[in-house]
């Protein structure tokens, strides 16, 4: 298989990006030293869509490592780093990915790592799983499951299974605890950010920052927002979600009233038309949107366009659509995952529980395959607590254990 690649040229810069996160993900390196040795993949072929950096690619380096052989491509045009793709290449994997593809590449670059015809996959937003059930269904019997990284995703694998669609076990990663307690609020909380500020160069203090949907992601993106000193407004539809975000001290409104007062909008909740039309109509001049959903129909950039007198790039991830008004509204990163687009993602650190998360669940797959059925499952609970406890231990963190008795009491004896 020929990689489809930028420029290998790059691959330098790459081989330093990887390098520098292996130094702050000690579970990602136990896991490399006990499975380099015992091989578990060896004679399994793995096929990987992440987000294409530094964390994903050490990752799929674990992987091959550990006997796979493995092809990668990227989850979204503006996340792939084309010097990342380039090293991996350097490394002996087949990696189909290019920043900025286009929408037809992009399926194009899914379409081709599929010909390595795949034993495991690791998926990210459900498109690697939808192509396999329509355009690649010929690959079907090969596949022995698979994990899935996000909660779009997760929604689309529970859709295929209640319409008895799901053609292989596949374990719902993004829903393990080692993942979304840290990834989906620590990671995506700081990361959000990150982007939003190197894009912008603007304080955050002081702003009235409207955050859509107060799931994990959410949380973080409240929660970080608030630390950075802004007034924050959530907008849910959820009352239960809507009442714990009142508890913890932010104000709670329909978009509808959230839209005339907003500075910010950051939408975290993975269903389409969050923002729209009627939306943009009473917004400030000056207000800006980004999207940490993972696809970019949270904020519906259509009807944006519409009703807009012009439309241009005014900084790097910034377009300015001015209004028949005068009115300037910002749109980062084209609407897509902005702290990727924008940023490069969750820290090292977070990445290693969620990448832990996800090679163990490949793991299991592999173990248990024969008596899994099509399914979306949660990961065993033994595996999360190895994950945390692999953790605290590289952290220098000792921790309390129960007594005989107090296991009795509590009846885990």
């Amino acid at each position: 298989m020929e990689s489809m690649i930028k420029d290998i040229k790059l691959a330098p810069s790459g081989h330093d990006k990887i390098n520098w996160v292996k130094n702050f993900m000690p579970v990602m390196e136990a896991v490399n030293k006990e499975f380099s040795v015992t091989k578990p993949f060896a004679g399994k072929k793995i096929v990987i869509t992440l987000h294409l950096e530094a964390k994903t690619a050490y990752l799929a380096l674990i992987m091959k490592n550990a006997g796979a052989e493995v092809a990668i491509t990227g989850s979204n045009p503006l996340s792939t780093q084309d010097d990342i793709a380039a090293a991996l290449v350097e490394d002996g994997l087949h990696v189909f990915a290019t920043h900025g593809c286009t929408d037809e590449e992009y399926e194009q670059y899914i379409d081709k790592a599929l010909d390595l015809k795949p034993d495991i996959i690791i998926d990210d937003g459900g498109d690697l799983v939808n192509i396999l059930h329509t355009k690649r269904r010929e690959l079907l019997p090969n596949i022995l499951g698979g994990s899935e990284e996000t909660t779009t995703g997760v929604h689309r694998l529970h859709s295929l299974a209640r319409a008895g669609k799901l053609e292989f076990p596949m374990i719902a990663a993004n829903d393990a605890y080692c993942k979304y307690l840290f990834d989906n609020r620590y990671g995506t909380g700081q990361s959000t950010w990150d982007g939003i500020m190197r894009t912008t160069n603007l304080c955050i203090t002081g702003k009235t920052v409207v955050i859509a949907g107060y799931g994990w992601c959410g949380k973080g993106g409240a929660m970080r927002a608030q630390g950075l000193g802004a007034n924050v407004v959530i907008t849910e539809v959820d009352p239960i979600k809507a009442i714990e975000a009142v508890f913890d001290g932010f104000r709670v409104m329909p978009m509808d009233e959230a839209a005339r007062i907003g500075d910010i909008f950051l939408t975290l909740t993975g269903d389409k038309d969050v923002i729209r039309k009627h939306h943009y109509e009473v917004m400030k001049d000056g207000a800006m949107m980004a999207n940490s959903g993972h696809f970019d129909v949270e904020i519906n950039i259509p009807e944006l366009e519409e009703i807009s007198v012009s439309r241009r790039t005014v900084r790097k991830n910034i377009e300015e659509f001015k209004q028949k008004d005068g009115r300037k509204l910002y749109l980062l990163a084209e609407g897509r995952l902005v702290n990727l687009a924008a940023g490069d993602g969750h820290p090292a650190e977070i990445m290693d529980l969620s990448f832990g998360v996800q090679f163990f669940s490949a793991l299991h797959i592999l173990n248990h395959h024969a008596e899994l059925e099509n399914k979306v499952y949660l990961m065993p609970d033994e595996i999360n607590t190895k994950i945390a406890e692999l953790k605290l231990k590289a952290s220098g963190v000792a921790i309390d254990h129960l007594t005989d008795e107090q296991k009795a009491y509590l009846g885990l004896a």
